[in-house]
Order: C-alpha cells, then structure tokens, then sequence
C-alpha cells in the first residue's frame, strides 16, 4: 500500500454496515477533519488499551495515527449487530507499511465500536474502540 492521499472522501454512512468501509476511506485520505466528522460530540475513543479520550483528545489522538503516513487495511467484518438506531461493529483492522518517518509501522487489531444514526439518519461513532479484544493493564 501508498502513503495516504488527501482526496474526495464518502458521505457519512447512513447503514451500519457501511461505517467500516467509510471510516478506512476517510481514514485513507489524510483528511483530520473527514475524520472528526465520523464521531458524535460526546463520542468516547480508545486510541490504546484502557486509555479512552474525549472531544480535543479525539482529534490529538487521531492526528498522531494519521501522523504515521501509513494507510490502514481491513482483513475482515467479523459481525455486524444493528438494534434500532445503535450497531455493534467488530472487524479486523491493520497498518503496515513504512511510516513518515522511514521506520516500519505495524499495528493490528480487532474493533469493537458503537456507532448511532443521528437525527440526519448518518451513522457516527459513540466509542471507537480499535483494539476492543485487547486486554488493559488490570486485566
């Protein structure tokens, strides 16, 4: 895979099952602010293993990702879990490649994430949890 390219970025999903693939797009162009716009004002983010963020820390967090110059894969949707307005999302997600940096960057994990159609019927994150299985320190 290439670096990231900013560029045209999808509409905001309006069906659960099409938030993984929108996220790697928006993800994919580079775009902090496509990014941001995926995420619910009171929307929680685990950019490591016990370590959630709010608001600003979102946009820090997410800015240190797309820092490391390298896109994002998905190997796999594992489930899909839709109950009214509110859906489950587990799926397999890695970076590898060559960071901005000129190191190697690779980082895996398995998502467990809940994401809500709001009043304008588009899906956001309300936890974006990308390394859902991983155990946290007091585990």
């Amino acid at each position: 895979m290439g670096k990231q390219t900013a560029g045209r970025v999808p509409p905001l999903p309006d069906r659960a099952e099409d938030f993984p693939q929108v996220f790697l797009d928006r993800y994919n162009s580079g775009d902090i602010e496509a990014c941001m716009e995926l995420y619910e004002d009171d929307a929680v983010f685990m950019p490591a293993p016990g370590k959630p963020v709010r608001g600003e820390g979102i946009r820090t967090a997410m800015a240190e990702f797309l820092a490391l110059g390298v896109p994002m894969g998905q190997r796999r949707i594992r489930h899909i879990y839709s109950a009214a307005d509110t859906a489950v999302l587990i799926y397999d997600w890695y970076l590898d490649g060559t960071g901005a940096d000129g190191k190697p960057v690779q980082i895996e994990g398995t998502s467990t994430d809940i994401v809500r159609r709001g009043a304008d019927g588009r899906y956001r994150y309300i936890i974006d949890n990308p390394f859902g299985i991983a155990p946290t320190a007091q585990e």
